[in-house]
């Protein structure tokens, strides 16, 4: 378990539940063991393809502590299941997902001290990493299609996947400095791996956006298309994937894995550290605050 405040519910999220809430089950229902609601759902097609969907458009696929916990939950199931050969991750509506939801329950967490909510953080981010690890090492290759925002949290999860289809009207941030937090979930590091550690930090450091057809040119992105065109080229992408041999597919990505992602387990553990202390900070409390007045934070470096 994994004590934490803040949001419109409090309380405790269960992190150790391993039930989905049902399909259709709205905010704050009684399954599942989390904060309620289905933030990912999963369709299997006949051809072999996964579709993973974010699906709280009315939420812009705002991310939780609780779709960290269903997308870890989803790709235990996508692991072992031999009918599936390639994911296509995808998102309800406008957005494909604008980062953090800041208002779900559970929102933060809590300790006695500042040295134990500092610790307590760093467990949860590390908690975290955990399920993204699970979804990003899955077997099967994942193919993305990126649609309107695209940042932060979100932005990082779309770097997990192999490959990546965006709309033309797709927009991609890591704004978490502007906020007074460090990037917390690799997303900055698989910059770094497919853009350079130059572009990694300019991005990161100064929480620009960028649009689609710079992301493809910066290697972020491999294919760009118009938003009436996505699901299209992004599923017949996967469909050519699974038409594929499996076992072949799948030991091509492991080789690949292990050789462009040497040193990130490492480095993810500087990067669950990073967070927890930033997260714990003044600034991260001024960086909000600022937000909700909009006005320019004034940051003090504590």
């Amino acid at each position: 378990m994994t004590r934490q405040e803040g949001g419109s519910g409090g309380g405790m999220i269960d992190t150790t539940s391993n039930e989905l809430p049902d399909e259709g089950e709205g905010e704050g229902g009684s399954g599942g063991g989390g904060d309620g609601g289905r933030r990912l759902r999963l369709h299997v097609e006949e051809g072999g393809i996964g579709v993973l969907t974010l699906c709280r458009p009315e939420k812009l696929n705002a991310w939780s502590w609780e779709s960290s916990r269903q997308l870890g939950l989803l790709a235990d199931r996508i692991r072992f299941d031999d009918t599936i050969r390639v994911v296509l991750l995808r998102a309800e509506g406008r957005a494909f997902c604008a980062g953090i939801d800041i208002k779900a329950p559970g929102g933060g967490i809590t300790g006695r001290s500042g040295s134990e909510r500092t610790r307590n953080y760093y467990e949860g981010i590390r908690w975290v990493h955990e399920r993204f690890r699970t979804f990003a090492g899955l077997p099967q290759p994942v193919v993305a299609a990126v649609q309107g925002y695209c940042l932060g949290v979100g932005f990082e999860l779309a770097l997990m996947a192999d490959v990546r289809i965006a709309a033309d009207d797709a927009v991609f941030a890591l704004p978490e400095t502007r906020l007074g937090v460090a990037v917390d979930a690799g997303g900055d590091l698989r910059i770094a791996r497919e853009a350079g550690a130059g572009w990694a930090k300019f991005l990161a450091l100064t929480g620009r956006r960028i649009d689609a057809g710079t992301a493809h040119r910066l290697n972020l992105v491999q294919q760009v298309t118009g938003p009436g065109e996505l699901e299209g080229a992004a599923h017949s992408v996967a469909a050519e994937i699974a038409a594929n041999a499996p076992l072949a597919v799948q030991s091509v990505k492991r080789d690949i894995d292990a050789f462009a992602d040497a040193g990130l387990g490492a480095a993810l553990d500087r990067v669950a550290m990073s967070a927890a202390l930033t997260l714990t900070s003044e600034d991260i409390r001024e960086g909000y605050t600022a937000k909700a007045e909009r006005r320019e934070p004034r940051f003090d470096g504590k």
